[in-house]
């Protein structure tokens, strides 16, 4: 990677809604993570292109009963005299547990992070905070309109938060509806203080290829908000659907010691499983406007770089993992609760889950790990030992976009007791069984080959070579089409065991998982 590149998406793999901020030399990003735990992980950057996961803001937060694309959304991260603040919105939560919005807080990013605050009386979704100049703090989210003129019209509103207290105070300020008439979801709000005067930052028109980011501005915290005359400031929704990118929106500026200004944004790579992805593009101001990629008015995959020295984290991208480390990688998530509810590391190494009556289908907390896809045409690789006892044990190799959206290859016995592994599939919601390749007894090679949303399934005997692979079952349709209008996640791909409703004192041994990026040998 060049000294003088930015490469985009910087966060590459599902990480949407980014926020982000800066502590001296160092760069602070948080995304959601909407039914994964543990949640909203935060990474570190000094040079704006390399990130390493630190910690989790809300791996304390219960996500029990939160179905797919709900939970976690849309974090802000904010730093002030001393603390790391985190404000959240957990959606959809389970029956008897807690919901809304939620604050957070650290001295050290890393974590630990306290217990969520509620915050009563915070509508709707979106929050945001903002640290004024006086000393005072503002809590600034978005909510349905009360009195809506057109279908799926928001409102950003204010009002101000009590730190002390962890509570908000005052009267509520009805800041904007956005730029557009008949755009829908004015959301994602984000206010800074340039030069003394106040700004807002807006996505509308959707988490799809109509996304955009808007802005208005103001004298005073609490308005009147005038919108720019140029929004919306960055968009690709006019590009069509053939542009590689689309989907931008969802904005967060950060400016940089020497006076410069970057925006972190999402976006989508059309054709893809990653979902929504964290890009970064430069900002600079003209007649009291920011201006996102001034001169391109596009998201790029290569940017110019920062003035920053260039600063690399060694073996933040390892490909693979054999599970010889004391703790397990902190990027692996599980659903709706901590990887250790489903899976530990064996002593002698390796990865140990032990099957759970759940499927990926339910939504509850299947034996299954996951890590996100992050390469384009990539084969995903799991070596594991499964000695099933009958056809509802099923464990090996999953792919999950979602409850509905799903693809397997699973090591199982047929019911005329023989050995093999087969292809399930759900598809917006209907799910399906394809192929069948014997196996011998022993360890087993799977393997997904994703190419585009394309995926091949295959399995072997392990150290079988991947030529010597039998194909399961391959699909060419929209199975695993992360769509932002029907999914708010990308791809996620792990080990997964089940045994379909009953109980069971098997498990689903891995010796070895690893991502091998097409062309790299």
């Amino acid at each position: 990677m060049s000294a003088h590149i930015l490469t985009n998406p910087i966060l590459p793999g599902c990480h949407p809604d980014p926020s982000i901020c800066r502590v001296g030399d160092d760069f602070y990003l948080v995304t959601s993570t909407f039914e994964y735990a543990p949640g909203l992980p935060v990474h570190h950057s000094r040079d704006l292109r390399s990130w390493r996961l630190v910690g989790h803001a809300a791996s304390q937060v219960p996500l029990t009963g939160t179905g797919s694309s709900r939970g976690l959304f849309a974090p802000t991260i904010r730093f002030h005299d001393g603390t790391f603040y985190v404000v959240c919105t957990l959606v959809s939560p389970g029956e008897g547990q807690p919901g809304g919005n939620f604050l957070v807080t650290a001295t050290d990013p890393a974590g630990p992070w306290s217990e969520p605050v509620w915050l009563e009386d915070a509508e709707g979704i979106d929050p945001s905070l903002f640290f004024d100049d006086d000393g005072s703090v503002w809590y600034v989210g978005t909510h349905p309109a009360h009195d809506p003129q057109w279908p799926g019209q928001t409102t950003v509103w204010l009002r101000e938060l009590d730190l002390a207290q962890r509570r908000l105070v005052g009267p509520v300020h009805e800041l904007w509806t956005g730029a557009l008439i008949g755009a829908v979801w004015a959301e994602g709000p984000h206010l800074y203080k340039v030069d003394g005067r106040y700004y807002l930052l807006a996505a509308e028109g959707g988490t799809a290829e109509h996304h955009a980011i808007s802005v208005a501005r103001a004298d005073a915290v609490t308005g009147p908000y005038v919108g720019d005359r140029a929004n919306p400031v960055l968009t690709h929704r006019h590009l069509g659907r053939a542009f590689p990118i689309s989907a931008v929106g969802h904005a967060d500026l950060v400016e940089l010691a020497d006076g410069t200004w970057w925006a972190a944004l999402l976006a989508v790579r059309r054709g893809q499983v990653f979902g929504r992805e964290t890009f970064a593009v430069p900002v600079t101001w003209e007649d009291g406007w920011p201006r996102f990629a001034p001169g391109v008015g596009q998201v790029l995959t290569e940017v110019p770089a920062p003035d920053l020295p260039a600063h690399p984290w060694p073996d933040e991208r390892a490909l693979a993992d054999d599970f010889t480390a004391p703790d397990l990688d902190p990027r692996w998530d599980a659903l709706r609760a901590l990887p250790a509810t489903v899976a530990r590391l064996a002593p002698a190494g390796g990865l140990v889950l032990p099957l759970r009556p759940g499927e990926l289908h339910e939504i509850g907390t299947p034996a299954f790990v996951g890590r996100r896809v992050e390469h384009v045409d990539v084969d995903v690789e799991l070596e594991a030992t499964f000695d099933a006892a009958g056809p509802d044990e099923r464990a090996g190799l999953a792919l999950r976009l979602s409850d509905d959206d799903h693809l397997a290859v699973l090591v199982t016995v047929s019911p005329a007791g023989e050995r093999g592994a087969l292809a399930v599939r759900s598809r917006r919601g209907e799910r399906s069984e394809h192929g069948w390749v014997a196996l011998p007894d022993g360890p087993v090679l799977l393997r997904a080959s994703i190419r585009g949303q394309a995926v091949t399934l295959a399995a072997g005997a392990s150290g079988a070579s991947g030529d010597a692979l039998a194909e399961v079952a391959a699909f060419d349709d929209d199975t695993l089409d992360p769509a932002p209008e029907r999914h708010f996640t990308g791809l996620w791909a792990g080990p997964y065991a089940t045994s379909r409703g009953r109980e069971s004192a098997g498990a689903l041994h891995v010796a070895r998982f690893a991502f091998r990026p097409a062309g790299r040998g």
